[in-house]
């Protein structure tokens, strides 16, 4: 039997960034209480929290108090103490249950469970050791990418692989952790969908976005993406299977890649994402309102796009510029994440655009040239 979670009761959340500090707000617009894990006081969470729990997140004791505090568990992000969650679900409600976070740890075992649900991934192979590194880039072929099983986002923890003469340094990553080393795919866009799923196995799927990165972070986020009918629906056959596979509770975003008229999946995350920002002004259910509740047990509902949209990352090289901009742009939805240092490549904030003309927006945006 499904738990139902109530206004007025307590949301615990692992992780303090600005994926909780979102999932935190649109919490307490349905009445519900907050508190936060995270090893920062000032996180971006733990300014808009009720309760901070400031330590690190394997701290078992520090779990056991948010455990106390909260009539419900959730994470904001995937690299969270595995086995510190089997811990609490002994004696906490955690309904998206620890096996999520276990699979997407690991590209290993993300690539093998993608297979599994029946849904096509790029050729890749494990690699474990340098000692046969040779042979297996043959096996796979030139270009290929090699990234650690573990870790790296943003491009992080990656290597492409053009030729012969990168196999030393590809050899000297090996040799820091496995890795999984996949075909480099042609592909013409990226995508992904933001699918949500409760207890009672209901579902529903975010409209498709296309996502544009510059040096491997998202940059933009255009909704609907510009793709075919077809595509469209091979995405939420693709998501509702992985969905399903897994016995997904909550959030989970599947990056896919556009190649001819198929498509390959590439990553998936298990928490609300970047390209999902959109919805709190684009839709009729924002991707964190929907996480709440599937949480807390809720009926999901089914999401609606008011306006075509563009939601822009800015970083910390662009907040600057970008504040200078604002008195020039009403139909410019801002959002800041509440970070005090504004670093290089640091995700600060987004903005999010309704527009009926995708094209004029996308030029518009460039003439301000505050990401150039």
């Amino acid at each position: 039997m499904t738990k139902v979670i109530y206004p007025g009761q307590t949301i615990g959340i692992i992780g303090g960034g600005q994926l909780g500090r979102m999932m935190a707000i649109a919490a307490k617009e349905a009445g519900f209480r907050i508190a936060v894990l995270d090893p920062a006081m000032d996180s971006p969470c733990g300014q808009v929290a009720d309760v901070r729990i400031v330590a690190s997140y394997d701290d078992q004791q520090a779990l056991a108090e948010l455990a106390e505090v909260s009539d419900v568990i959730t994470y904001e992000f995937e690299n969270i103490d595995y086995q510190g969650l089997r811990k609490v679900m002994e004696y906490a409600y955690v309904p998206q249950g620890a096996e999520l976070i276990r699979i997407t740890q690991d590209r290993r075992l993300e690539k093998m469970e993608l297979q599994q649900a029946g849904v096509p991934v790029a050729p890749f192979v494990i690699i474990e050791s340098s000692e046969n590194l040779a042979e297996q880039v043959n096996k796979i072929g030139y270009p290929a990418i090699l990234k650690t099983a573990r870790g790296g986002y943003d491009g992080k923890g990656q290597l492409k692989i053009e030729s012969a003469n990168d196999l030393k340094e590809a050899a000297a990553l090996i040799e820091k952790a496995p890795c999984v080393l996949e075909q480099v795919i042609p592909f013409s866009k990226e995508i992904s969908t933001i699918i949500h799923r409760n207890a009672a196995g209901e579902c529903y799927i975010l409209p498709l976005a296309e996502n544009i990165h510059v040096n491997h972070i998202l940059h933009q986020s255009i909704v609907p993406a510009r793709v075919t009918h077809g595509i469209e629906k091979k995405a939420e056959q693709a998501a509702k299977a992985i969905a399903d596979h897994l016995n997904l509770v909550g959030t989970l975003a599947v990056e896919m890649f556009v190649v001819g008229d198929e498509l390959v999946i590439n990553e998936l995350a298990p928490r609300p994402h970047n390209s999902g920002h959109y919805s709190i002004e684009a839709c009729n259910v924002s991707q964190f309102q929907q996480h709440i509740r599937a949480i807390c047990g809720w009926p999901l509902r089914k999401p609606r796009l008011w306006e075509s949209s563009i939601m822009v990352n800015l970083l910390g090289q662009h907040v600057a510029p970008a504040a200078n901009q604002l008195t020039k742009h009403p139909d410019w939805s801002v959002h800041l994440y509440g970070k005090t240092e504004a670093k290089h490549d640091r995700k600060m904030g987004h903005i999010t655009i309704m527009t009926d003309d995708i094209d004029r927006t996308l030029f518009e945006l460039e003439e301000t040239a505050i990401w150039s």
